[in-house]
């Protein structure tokens, strides 16, 4: 295959629109955040994001490289078809249940990250250890999406992979690095915008090609494969479900969808912004999902791309850039491979941001520096996007299944963090023995059911499992979601056992190493001057931090408000309302 200039003018016009935009929007911010806030505004671009930019950001947080590829693929793989295309229905459904349960109580508390009810709650060491599967979804998501590229690319243009993923990586690092969330969230416009126009314009093309048959009849026929509808057998039900609720709940728990959550004005348009992106993703999805059916619906030997098929190459995954190159026009195919890689940008430099603000934010920061100045704070995140943004790129480039790893990672998502916010935001009572037992719990639950894609072989054999051709062991008994309930009901138990234990006097208060249940005034729990630095955040909002024990049974299963109303100004109230 000859190497396509047209198509590497493309991609490099593409690549300069968006990172002028992200300059462009770092340079119209600069000023934003008042002295002392500036890493705050990076962060959450000073809680002003509006409902036209902040729709646009929070459906590309979604709609990235792995979305629109990866529903092209399930929609094509005959075993599979577009009953298995989950993640448009799930991601949507997602961002529904973040808004109508998440979005208000995270943003009206006035927090900074995902992390900092954690902190809050639980203590700086649990932070930490939330951290990791935190880190490793996000940067192994980076990486993933980075290789996904740069294979998309090198299909289309015919250049060195290396090459796509570190320029792309390069564009996306720089642009976040400049002007943190406002870059961000002012490229996501743009990009979505290029992917929409982009793919459309490319399905009339492809459908009107003379090697393709009317994916109406090829829906339900077998003609060229296995009708691409797809169809659930009895025996995987039980893996359907596990999956679809991996995506649903397990999508909620990410602080690239948080940091849009609180960068939003005011509570409810948190909430609107979530229902927005909820019906993007749906829409965004219609393109991709066209483009698998006509993957499944040509007879390959028709085109240049002859013989045997893209699924007996293996090639399944790439063939939403395939269709672009062998079915449409090369003018179109070039613009179509432009909204891919706008679209992989638009969740690679979220994941960058996203990490590199909890390390900041809640390692460096509320954990060991807690009087550092807010100059140090910008200039450590700066660092930091550099570094995890080098590491993705690092792991894009070595790792022989970083796709393993971010499923891996995501699942400790779902199983490890969501159940533990569900405790941190709607559960009383729960406390850091609790929330430890849990994690271990959940983790080893996990590890122990094995990850066919790490060649790891389970420890546990659940029911319904068999051996593949491959002899890997296959789960089809919904064990993440049993580990994730089973973290959840932990913590709860965990948690209530130990208060009750140490305050009826079972357990001398010395045993209270963590300082979780006795101590009235514990070193582990954040100030709430920390946690909140905004001055249009009503304090009595917060959950507590050092609440009051009683020494009493009845008062073991409650976890009072131990703040009182503080001011009573016009300016503060009115806030509530927000």
């Amino acid at each position: 295959m000859a190497f396509h200039v047209e198509g590497l003018v493309a991609i490099v016009v593409f690549y300069l629109a968006i990172l002028a935009v992200g300059i462009w929007a770092a340079w119209k911010t600069k000023n934003t955040g008042s002295e002392g806030d500036r890493s705050e505004a990076i962060i959450v671009g000073g809680r002003d994001i509006g409902l036209l930019v902040g729709g646009f950001t929070m459906t590309a947080t979604w709609v990235g490289g792995g979305y629109i590829n990866g529903t092209a693929e399930a929609v094509y793989v005959p075993d599979y078809g577009l009953a298995w295309a989950q993640a448009p229905i799930g991601y949507s459904l997602s961002l529904i249940l973040g808004g109508l349960f998440f979005a208000k109580p995270m943003r009206s508390k006035g927090y900074v990250t995902m992390l900092d009810p954690f902190q809050q709650l639980y203590g700086k060491r649990m932070g930490g250890l939330l951290f990791i599967p935190a880190l490793m979804g996000e940067m192994f998501w980076a990486a993933a999406i980075f290789s996904a590229l740069g294979a998309t690319i090198s299909v289309i243009i015919d250049i060195n992979v290396n090459i796509s993923v570190i320029i792309s990586a390069l564009i996306a690092t720089m642009y976040t690095l400049v002007g943190g969330l406002y870059s961000v969230a002012y490229t996501d416009v743009v990009q979505l915008f290029c992917i929409f126009l982009g793919l459309w314009i490319s399905v009339p093309f492809a459908m009107s090609h003379p090697a393709v048959t009317d994916i109406g009849l090829t829906a339900v026929h077998q003609v060229y494969q296995a009708p691409w509808l797809g169809s659930i057998n009895s025996l995987d039900i039980y893996t359907w479900l596990d999956n679809f609720f991996l995506l649903t709940l397990g999508g909620i728990p990410w602080q690239a969808y948080f940091q849009r959550v609180l960068s939003s004005s005011s509570a409810t348009y948190a909430q609107v912004l979530s229902f927005l992106a909820a019906f993007g993703c749906l829409v965004m999805a219609i393109p991709a999902v066209l483009i698998g059916a006509i993957g499944a619906s040509t007879a390959w030997n028709q085109t240049d791309y002859g013989v045997p098929d893209p699924k007996s190459k293996k090639e399944a995954d790439m063939i939403l850039p395939i269709v672009l190159q062998y079915l449409c026009p090369v003018y179109i195919s070039f613009f179509g491979l432009g909204a891919v890689s706008a679209a992989v940008m638009s969740s690679a430099d979220s994941s960058i941001l996203s990490a590199s603000s909890m390390f900041a934010r809640n390692i460096y920061q509320l954990s060991f520096r807690q009087n550092a100045s807010d100059r140090e704070i910008v200039w450590v995140m700066r660092i930091t996007v550099l570094l995890f943004g080098a590491s993705a790129t690092a792991m894009a480039l070595l790792a022989s299944s970083v796709y393993g790893l971010w499923y891996l990672s995501s699942d400790l998502v779902y199983i490890i963090i969501f159940p533990q916010l569900l405790c941190v935001l709607f559960i009383k009572g729960t406390n850091t023995y609790g929330a430890i037992a849990g994690y271990l719990f959940g983790l080893l639950l996990r590890i122990t059911g094995g990850e066919p894609y790490l060649y790891l072989q389970p420890l546990i054999f659940y029911p319904g499992w068999y051996q593949d051709d491959n002899n890997l062991y296959i789960q089809r008994f919904p064990f993440k979601t049993l580990a994730m309930l089973t973290s959840f009901f932990t913590n709860v138990i965990v948690s209530y056992l130990a208060k009750y234990l140490f305050e009826s006097g079972t357990l001398p208060p010395k045993l209270d190493f963590l300082d979780a249940v006795v101590a009235r005034y514990s070193r582990e729990h954040m100030d709430k001057a920390t946690l909140v630095k905004s001055d249009n955040i009503v304090l009595n909002e917060l959950a507590p931090v050092n609440p009051r024990h009683s020494l009493t049974l009845s008062s073991t299963f409650t976890n009072k408000e131990a703040f009182n109303y503080v001011d009573s100004s016009p300016e503060l109230s009115n806030t509530e309302d927000n």
